[in-house]
């Protein structure tokens, strides 16, 4: 008789993202204390105002990507690092052995045109995080210590580079690929429909930075 596969249930919905939020909010809290930061004191670090960053500590609200970036960098650490933490568990696995994330689950971070999904765990050595949706027109850079692979899934974007050898564009369609060194300001936009692209992003973890919140 053949082994049947494994099945793992998710928890509901409402609960789960209640629970993804908590987990975020309680990981920037920790981070803020260790750093010896108060809540006002990070607000003006990471330009964002005080009362949203209290709700986001206590679980009542959810970050921009934009604004994850922003509060990363005040705390020496990456918005991917941050978005680790906000992973559930599935039965049966382990999270120094089996990370499973079945398609819908995570916590969705607001990202100009769409949404990001970290896909990731904070055991493991890299940060993979799909984007669904793309903005149309460019936004701020954003820079982090870890290497980056951007591979297109579906769509048109056109990346920007800012490289050591001067600014760089280049257009990117399905199937294409791309991979630049860590502390390399870039930024991103779709070419035509911004809801039709879905890209794949696989950032290297990089030891103090990246380490659990």
């Amino acid at each position: 008789m053949s082994a049947q596969p494994a099945h793992s249930t998710s928890p509901a919905t409402g609960d789960t993202d209640a629970f993804l939020r908590a987990e975020l909010g309680s990981a920037i809290r920790k981070l803020r204390k260790e750093r010896g930061l108060t809540l006002v004191q990070l607000a003006e670090r990471a330009t964002l105002s005080h009362p949203f960053l209290s709700q986001l500590e206590r679980g009542l609200t959810r970050p921009s990507m934009s604004s994850l970036h922003r509060i990363a960098r005040a705390l020496g650490t990456t918005q991917q690092a941050l978005m680790t933490v906000a992973a559930v568990q599935h039965p049966g696995t382990s999270a120094d052995s089996v990370h499973l994330v079945r398609s819908g689950e995570g916590l969705p971070v607001a990202n100009r045109g769409g949404t990001a999904r970290m896909l990731g765990a904070p055991s493991y050595s890299a940060h993979p995080v799909e984007y669904t949706g793309v903005g149309e027109r460019f936004d701020e850079y954003y820079d982090h210590p870890g290497d980056e692979f951007v591979y297109v899934v579906a769509g048109e974007i056109e990346i920007d580079l800012q490289t050591t050898e001067g600014p760089r564009l280049h257009v990117l369609g399905p199937g294409d690929s791309i991979y630049y060194p860590g502390g390399t300001p870039h930024r991103w936009r779709a070419v035509g429909d911004g809801s039709r692209v879905r890209l794949l992003t696989v950032q290297n973890a990089t030891g103090e930075a990246d380490r659990h919140p």
